[in-house]
This record gives C-alpha cells, sequence and structure tokens, in this order.
C-alpha cells in the first residue's frame, strides 16, 4: 500500500502506484456496493462535510452515498453567498466541530490545495475552478481499466471544450501515468496554450482524432454565453465537432465512449451514440461510487484516523 496522505487535491503529483492503489481498493468497494446492505465500519464515527460552492446533484450525491456506505456521518454545507464567510474561516469552523473530511467544490483553481495547509481534516477536491477534478477523472480510469484491461498502449481521444475542463486535466495525468496515449480534439480556442508539454497529440479535426482509438472521452460544455468570442455558436460546434456515428465509425470497433452526464444530444453528442452499447455512463456513475469510498478509505489510513 503505497497511499499515504492526508489529503487528495489532483493527480498530478499522484505516482501511478498510488493510482493503481486507488483502483484496486474502489474495486473491493464495489464488492460493497453490490451487497443488499450496503454498510462497511470502516469510518464509524467519523465525520464527512459536503462544502460546495458550485450546484452538482450528481456529484454530491455519489459523495454523500460514499460516506453512508462507509458508515460516517455526513452533513452537506451549500454556500450560496461565497462573501459572508471566506474559504479560510469555513475551514476553521469545521475543524473546531471536529470534521475529519471536506469534501470542497470551488470556482477558484488552487482553492482545495489552500484549505488543506489551513486545516487539520482531509480535504478531498471534488473540482477547483479549472484546474482538477480528480476523482471523476479516476471513475473514468476505473471503468476504462474494467472494460479494456489496462492502460498500456491504449488510445484515447477527448473531444470537446479542454481548455475549460478540469476533469480533462486530471485525466491526462492519469492515463499518460498509467501508459495510455492520449489524443486532445478542440476549436483552437478551446485547447490550451502549450498543452502539447503534457505528452498528448493535439488534433484540430474531430474525425482524425477518434480514427483507430480505444476510447473517446466527450466533454460537457458550458452554458453557450459564457464563452463570448471564444465560440461563434453551439451551432457552429455542432457542425464540426458533435460525436456522432460518422465520427465514431474511424474508431476501433470495440470503442466506448465516455462523457460526465447528462450530455447534450442536441450539440455534443447524438442520441445514437447515447443510446448505444458503446456509452459507458452507467457504468461511470457505479464507479463514481467506489472510487468516492476508496478514496476516503485510503486517506483515513494516512492520517490513522480509520480501523
Amino acid at each position: 500500500m503505497n497511499f499515504k496522505r492526508k489529503d487528495f487535491i489532483g493527480l498530478m503529483d499522484v505516482s501511478a502506484e498510488e493510482i493503481k492503489d486507488i483502483l484496486e481498493t474502489a474495486e473491493t468497494m464495489k464488492v460493497v456496493l453490490n451487497q443488499k446492505n450496503k454498510k462497511a465500519p470502516y469510518l464509524q464515527g467519523k465525520s464527512v462535510i459536503l462544502l460546495f460552492y458550485e450546484k452538482s446533484t450528481r456529484a454530491k450525491l455519489s459523495y454523500e452515498l460514499a460516506a453512508q456506505y462507509l458508515s460516517a456521518n455526513c452533513v452537506e454545507i451549500s454556500v450560496d453567498d461565497p462573501k459572508t464567510e471566506t474559504l479560510f474561516d469555513m475551514g476553521r469552523t469545521i475543524d473546531q466541530m471536529g470534521g475529519d473530511f471536506i469534501i470542497l467544490r470551488n470556482p477558484y483553481s488552487g482553492s482545495a490545495g489552500y484549505l488543506a495547509d489551513k486545516v487539520k481534516a482531509s480535504v478531498i477536491n471534488a473540482g477547483d475552478g479549472i484546474n482538477e477534478n480528480p476523482t471523476q477523472a479516476l471513475l473514468d480510469l476505473l471503468t476504462i481499466k474494467e472494460l479494456k484491461g489496462g492502460f498500456k498502449g491504449i488510445k484515447v481521444a477527448i473531444c470537446g471544450d479542454v481548455a475549460g475542463s478540469r476533469v480533462t486535466r486530471s485525466n491526462i495525468w492519469g492515463l499518460t501515468k498509467l501508459g495510455a496515449k492520449v489524443r486532445i480534439a478542440a476549436p483552437p480556442t478551446m485547447i490550451p496554450d502549450k498543452i502539447e508539454e503534457f505528452n498528448v497529440k493535439v488534433f484540430y479535426d474531430i474525425r482524425e482524432a477518434c480514427r483507430d482509438v480505444d476510447v473517446i472521452m466527450c466533454l460537457k460544455l458550458q452554458e453557450e454565453g459564457s464563452y463570448g468570442s471564444k465560440l461563434a455558436s453551439f451551432a457552429e460546434y455542432k457542425d464540426f465537432f458533435k460525436l456522432d456515428s460518422s465520427v465514431i465509425s474511424g474508431a476501433k470497433e470495440d470503442v466506448i465512449v465516455m462523457h460526465p452526464g447528462s450530455p447534450d444530444r442536441k450539440v455534443e453528442i447524438s442520441s445514437e451514440i447515447v443510446d448505444s452499447e458503446k456509452c459507458i455512463i452507467d457504468d461511470q456513475i457505479t464507479n463514481g461510487v467506489a472510487v468516492r469510498m476508496a478514496i476516503l478509505y485510503l486517506l483515513s489510513l494516512g492520517k490513522g484516523i480509520g480501523v
């Protein structure tokens, strides 16, 4: 067991061995999920605080169920106006009340690392600005491992708003460390500067990017008005970057298609693909709970507060 951490902030500074430990632990947690009585005693008497500054029903539910399945006490805090109390003050309050874990989703990049340095509780990054969303990436990795058997040499195309996707950054770190070959495809205005330095290949043609790949990750778009001059319109994006049968026809026959959830069938991905056997959104949802259970459990061991 190589996982000895107080906090879990991102995959950039996590080793390949640590990632493997997390995935193996998540596979064990799926045994709990498949039981009628979904309870394990590993976090009994511990407190998990969900501190969300952004709305995300799906992610919040996944973390909450993960904590409850491990027998932790779970409390949700939704912050509508962050100006009323600073992140530092909120973290200090949670510390004083004996919170053991803080699961933070915040619109500012670096906020999870900042809070982790200020509190005794273990901080889990549930998404910080456009920086990282490590557990979302881990559930993607677990799903790929289950369906493809491993990562060495597999080709993964990540398509869509790469610049605005924090999970893409986490996925790039994780996939490349485990031996996968990563391609990204997006309009030029949706590709971060110097992204090639992350050991990925850049494509401006989604069909070319998806040719002969094993996995396609379709990204979620933000609100249309938020892009300003970076995107002429969703109609233009759809014409060139919508994932449909003509795009995946060039991929491998057993290609799997992934999406972080609630896909826009008009712009991002066609209903034909979403409703097909190649699309594995349901597998991702189940694995999200298992991965978050694994992170909570492993952090408890690293801090010495678990079993």
